[in-house]
């Protein structure tokens, strides 16, 4: 029987015990030999949440079904995380007349029993992942309320972020500012970035302006120092790139 043998991390579990690819994949090959199995493909992504199927080695995987036979994987949370994706993933390879297993629980589809007691424990997989969310999401509304520091932003137009802090980029900065100004002036958020983008002043990451974009950086109040996350707005630690007056000329009201 022909395997593909599928191994993933995310950035929250790499450095577990058991969980690094490379011992996932030595685990995989074992198996596989003591089987008897041919491994047909071995499909790795670093770094991805199990909670989506956007995963390049996983998106490949399934491109290719027709290469193998079985899908192999050490757990089953390493596959999916979710009961929905899960559940989809299952249906498509039943389709296809593919079988899947998970060396840990020692589930396979060829049995009735083994398909039940699968979906009962990909449900309890996702209640641990739904229940970690919430935890972080906690942990985020407490940071909002009473912490410093920014509550995830990575690297927000106008800014560069470093150290554990957002500075601001001056070439940016003057970029935003005059979006503030040319918006005062009444110019529609539309218009905003069809001049920008007949000046050639790209947007991050070197795409172009567009209106959502624009209204993205002009009623954001991080702007004028301030962090906001689920309705929560507080004092930031970072500079400033537009006064909380013009902000509240644009918006209508001022951060606090």
């Amino acid at each position: 029987m022909r395997a593909a043998l599928y191994a993933r991390v995310s950035t929250e579990d790499q450095a577990t015990e058991g969980y690094s690819l490379d011992a996932q994949m030595k685990s995989l090959e074992a198996y596989c030999r003591s089987r008897g199995w041919t491994p047909a493909g071995r499909y790795v992504d670093d770094g991805y949440s199990g909670r989506n199927t956007e995963r390049p080695a996983y998106k490949e995987m399934m491109d290719f079904m027709d290469d193998w036979d079985v899908l192999l994987v050490l757990k089953m949370d390493r596959i999916h995380r979710n009961s929905v994706n899960f559940t989809g993933m299952m249906h498509l390879l039943n389709k296809k007349g593919k079988e899947f297993n998970s060396i840990r629980e020692k589930f396979d589809t060829t049995t009735a029993m083994g398909r039940f007691v699968m979906d009962i424990m990909q449900r309890i997989a996702q209640l641990e992942s739904e229940q970690i969310g919430e935890r972080v999401r906690m942990g985020m509304e407490r940071k909002a309320r009473c912490g410093t520091g920014t509550l995830g932003s990575g690297h927000p137009y106008g800014y560069v972020y470093s150290g554990g802090m957002l500075h601001v980029d001056v070439d940016e900065a003057l970029t935003v500012r005059t979006m503030y100004k040319l918006y005062v002036k009444g110019m529609s958020m539309e218009d905003i970035s069809r001049t920008l983008n007949d000046a050639s002043i790209p947007a991050k990451k070197g795409g172009k302006w567009n209106k959502q974009s624009v209204h993205g950086i002009l009623h954001n109040p991080l702007y004028a120092g301030f962090i906001k996350w689920d309705g929560i707005i507080r004092k930031g630690d970072h500079s400033a790139i537009i006064d909380p007056l013009l902000f509240h000329k644009v918006n209508g009201y001022t951060p606090a």
